[in-house]
Order: structure tokens, then C-alpha cells, then sequence
């Protein structure tokens, strides 16, 4: 019999990503259809990228421009080295020739860096998907013209496989959670609440640090595969989250179970056929089944209908169901 505390939790995705342009430029191409499932590296929108490769190509040209230079001043500082001996050439002369190589590699590198940002802004005229999730709704058009860091996102994706399920628990049970968890993973199930027989099997991922003062609740993280999408980000769902299981746990239908004014009791037909009233301790439901802590043996015979006419001390005659049809037993001055 499984231990297990419930909750109400709430979806949410494993990864949302708001797409936003890093260079300025019209949208010439829009390469998804809304709500699509995309793959990381998948291209989105392409940004006109006549601008930028122009700039691209004077950048190149620029470096070229740099690199020649440098040649240059190598070959002019070379024949200065082999006049020093002769001292045919200054001391001043020598130092300034020596410098323009200096200079020369110093714009030699600048232009290498120029190069590599303009390619980067042409690069970025392709928008690429970061991650493998399902696309929303786009929110520019093509001949759209964005810029980077200003309105809102081009496009928001969200990865749905695997899944976050969101869910508290009050502080009294935090010493119980945190007590099992030390043992190992966590089991959780997740179900919908229209589909209540369908659970979804996931684990326990995340605690929080602090109890929520307003509320007296701490913050817990299931992860659940969902590769059919299944459940979706926003949606409320039920959670069941298993703490540890009871071997060889006494259990008794619910409809068994009675209350007096002493607590939960039920009635016991012992071996010489009479009712016995018996309090009981019940523990965890599952399902139609509770669980008696306390006041029940194994093999034991209880009531389930009738109860109603059963008196303590009674005779109970338990007769077999009828062959037409799932009839309650009865019983002479007792329940069934």
C-alpha cells in the first residue's frame, strides 16, 4: 500500500525561450508555421542581410588593406636591422620603423575583429531556434522591420517533453518529504482531472529552500516525460506524490469503515457468526480501500452493507450472492 500525500499542481515547461533580433533589419522570410514543433538550430525568420553583407565585404577588404601594410613595414624594419651595424642608419629611424610593425599587427588584429563582427551580424540575420520545443504564435510579419532589445519578443518556444509539474505541501508534512527523499528519488503521479484512471509515472526533482510565510507552504518540482504532449504548460493537474510503501498493510473496502461518537469503527463477524463493534485506526486511502493501522488482523471477516441492522453481540448469516444478479448478502437480525 503506497504512502502518499495529494495535491493540486500546475504545468510548466521544461524551457521557455523569447526569440529577440540581435541586429536591426527588415524580415524578408518567416520559415515555421505557428504552434509548430521545431528543432534547436531550426531557422525561424531571416533578417535582410544585404547591409550586413556589404559590411562584411569592407571589413575583408579592410583587413586585407592592414595585412599589406604590415608586409611592408616587416620588409622596412628588416633593411633598417641590417644597416644598424654599418650605422648608417639613426638610432631614431631604427625605433620608428620598429614601431610601425608594432602599429601594423595592432591594426592587423583590429581589423581580424572587425571582420569577425560583422560576420557575426550577418550570422545573425538567420534566427535560429536555441532549443527543440513547440513555436507560439509569431508576432511580426514579413516586411516587419525590428531592432534588437526594444518591443516584444518575435516569438516565444517552449520545450514540452520533458515536463515541470509544479505543486506545495503544508509544512507539516515538509519532515516527511524531506525524510524519504533522503532514502532516494521520489515517485510522483500525475493525472488529469478529466482523466483521473490515466496517471502519468514522473519523480521528484526539485525542493525549495523556505516555507512561503503567507501561506505556510513549500514549493516542490516534478519532472514527467510528456513525448506525446499529453499535458501542457497552464493546466492544472492532480498530483500524487509517493513517500514510501506498506508491506503487508491490513485493508478493508471504505464502505466498511463507520463512525460513532468514540471514532471509526467497524463491525467484526467473528467464528461463531456474531457481530463484533470494533474501533479501528485507518490509515492511507487507496482507491475503494483504506488501510486499518490499528484494531484489525489479517483474514478477518467485516461488514460492508447493512450495517445499519447489525447489533453488537448479534448472529450475522451471510448468504451467497444469487446467481442473477450481485444482490447484497443478508442476514437474520444482522448486516451482510
Amino acid at each position: 500500500m503506497p504512502v502518499y500525500l495529494d495535491a493540486i499542481g500546475k504545468c510548466a515547461a521544461r524551457e521557455v525561450v523569447s526569440i529577440q533580433p540581435q541586429v536591426s533589419g527588415r524580415i524578408t522570410e518567416i520559415h515555421f508555421a505557428d504552434g509548430a514543433d521545431v528543432k534547436a538550430g531550426d531557422l525561424l525568420f531571416t533578417i535582410d542581410p544585404r547591409l550586413y553583407r556589404t559590411q562584411l565585404e569592407a571589413a575583408r577588404a579592410t583587413l586585407a588593406q592592414r595585412k599589406a601594410e604590415l608586409e611592408l613595414a616587416k620588409i622596412q624594419f628588416a633593411r633598417a636591422e641590417n644597416l644598424i651595424p654599418s650605422k648608417t642608419i639613426t638610432k631614431s629611424d631604427y625605433d620608428t620603423r620598429k614601431n610601425a610593425v608594432d602599429v601594423a599587427e595592432a591594426q592587423v588584429v583590429q581589423g581580424q575583429a572587425a571582420v569577425e563582427i560583422a560576420r557575426l551580424n550577418l550570422e545573425y540575420c538567420s534566427i535560429r531556434s536555441p532549443i527543440d520545443g513547440r513555436a507560439g504564435q509569431r508576432l511580426v510579419d514579413v516586411g516587419n522591420v525590428v531592432n534588437p532589445g526594444s518591443g516584444p519578443p518575435l516569438l516565444v518556444i517552449q520545450r514540452l517533453n520533458p515536463l515541470y509539474v509544479d505543486f506545495t505541501v503544508t509544512e507539516n508534512d515538509l519532515l516527511a518529504v524531506q525524510k524519504y527523499m533522503a532514502k532516494g528519488a521520489l515517485r510522483v503521479e500525475v493525472r488529469l482531472p478529466d482523466e483521473p484512471d490515466n496517471a502519468r509515472g514522473g519523480e521528484l526533482t526539485f525542493l525549495d529552500n523556505s516555507v512561503q510565510d503567507t501561506t505556510g507552504t513549500v514549493k516542490l518540482r516534478a519532472t514527467i516525460p510528456n513525448g506525446d504532449h499529453l499535458f501542457w504548460p497552464g493546466r492544472f493537474v492532480k498530483i500524487r506524490l509517493v513517500l514510501s510503501t506498506l508491506r503487508d498493510a491490513v485493508l478493508v473496502p471504505t464502505v466498511a469503515l463507520q463512525m460513532s461518537a468514540k471514532g471509526p469503527f467497524v463491525y467484526v463477524v467473528k467464528e461463531d457468526s456474531t457481530a463484533e463493534l470494533r474501533h479501528v485506526t485507518p490509515g492511507q486511502r487507496q482507491g475503494g480501500l483504506v488501510v486499518v493501522e490499528q484494531g484489525l488482523k489479517p483474514g478477518e471477516r467485516v461488514v460492508v452493507s447493512g450495517q445499519i441492522a447489525v447489533t453488537p453481540g448479534g448472529k450475522v448469516r451471510v448468504e451467497a450472492p444469487r446467481t442473477s444478479g450481485a444482490a447484497p448478502a443478508t442476514g437474520k437480525g444482522g448486516g451482510s
